[in-house]
């Protein structure tokens, strides 16, 4: 079969298409047929090194949506033909892939291959923010980086059917168009203003409940900033680097902040949360109340141009893979 493999840490250009056995499904496993790939910054950490892969050579990737072909022993409650999705399954950059049935979901009839890759990691983690990490409410104020990305779409969404106001951050107009058509009560360009002074502005010098802030190094100062007394400040990403150490005695005189890293494998850690989360957005995606923007699809054997195009920070929603 074909498969991405990485054999160095490095840039897209350590990306390359080989041929690999394919593989078999182990003790509660299914074999999934891939038919659309996700692509998420994610990858980007694992192929630089960033974050650690358990072994190397490697096929990135962490989520897709494809049939089952086979299952492994003790396996029951999933069969062959079935259309499932999985988010947190390393090695989805190829045209099969054996996975753990904990990590797998059954993607609903009204739900395409396309749109089950393109909403489920970015979703369950616009999820999780949203209902979990700071669970909003209506009258909440939320500043959402990167707001015309896969997740701050999701996210801007999410937190609209709460009742939350919105704040976003683009860099350009077509981004803010984006951006206000999934919702966001107000969009900063960042490349204009201040996004800090703004979100002051906006609420009256209170500031925001919490910055959902997956951009780090260039944002992350500001982004405390902007908070109000007690606000938290939720850093999901690093797109432009990592943050530095922070003091917590720094937290304390900007108004007594919280602050937190959260991650998707600890708030996806059980099948039923799983479950939860997934089934959520597949409930909304079929109601027409939760849309997915697929921009950019490539060929799988084109998955170092994808990661170059993500990496510029020129794309907008979610970028997929065909195998």
């Amino acid at each position: 079969m074909n498969a991405i493999v990485v054999e160095r840490l490095g840039g897209p250009d350590v990306l390359r298409l080989k041929e690999i056995p394919e593989p078999q499904p182990g003790p509660n496993e299914a074999l999934v047929r891939t038919e659309a790939i996700g692509i998420n910054y994610i990858d980007v950490y694992y192929r630089s090194g960033h974050y650690k892969a358990p072994h190397m050579p490697f096929v990135p990737g962490m989520e897709a949506c494809g049939t089952i072909e086979a299952v492994g022993e003790n396996v029951t409650a999933l069969r062959p033909g079935q259309r499932v999705a999985y988010a947190s399954a390393l090695g989805s950059y190829a045209e099969f892939v054996a996975v753990p049935v904990a990590k797998l979901v059954v993607v609903p009839d009204g739900v395409s291959p396309r749109q089950a890759a393109a909403l489920l990691l970015q979703g369950m983690t616009a999820h999780y923010l949203a209902n979990s990490t700071f669970a909003l409410k209506k009258g909440d104020v939320a500043l959402v980086h990167a707001g015309a990305g896969g997740v701050g779409l999701l996210l801007t969404q999410l937190a609209k059917a709460k009742g939350a106001t919105v704040i976003t951050t683009v860099s350009t107009e077509r981004k803010a168009e984006l951006s206000r058509g999934a919702g966001a009560d107000h969009v900063i360009k960042y490349t204009e203003a201040d996004f800090a002074a703004e979100v002051g502005r906006i609420t009256d010098g209170r500031g925001a409940d919490v910055v959902y802030d997956s951009v780090g190094k260039t944002t992350y100062e500001k982004s405390i900033d902007s908070l109000r007394p007690r606000g938290m400040f939720v850093l999901f990403g690093a797109s432009s680097g990592p943050v530095p150490p922070i003091d917590l005695q720094y937290l304390s005189g900007k108004g007594s902040l919280f602050a937190t890293r959260p991650t998707l494998v600890h708030y996806t850690s059980t099948p039923d949360e799983i479950a939860w989360r997934a089934g959520d957005l597949f409930s909304m995606v079929e109601s027409g109340t939760l849309r997915t923007l697929i921009e950019y699809e490539y060929p799988l054997a084109e998955a170092a141009r994808a990661h170059a195009d993500l990496e510029s920070r020129k794309t907008v929603g979610k970028l997929l893979l065909l195998p």
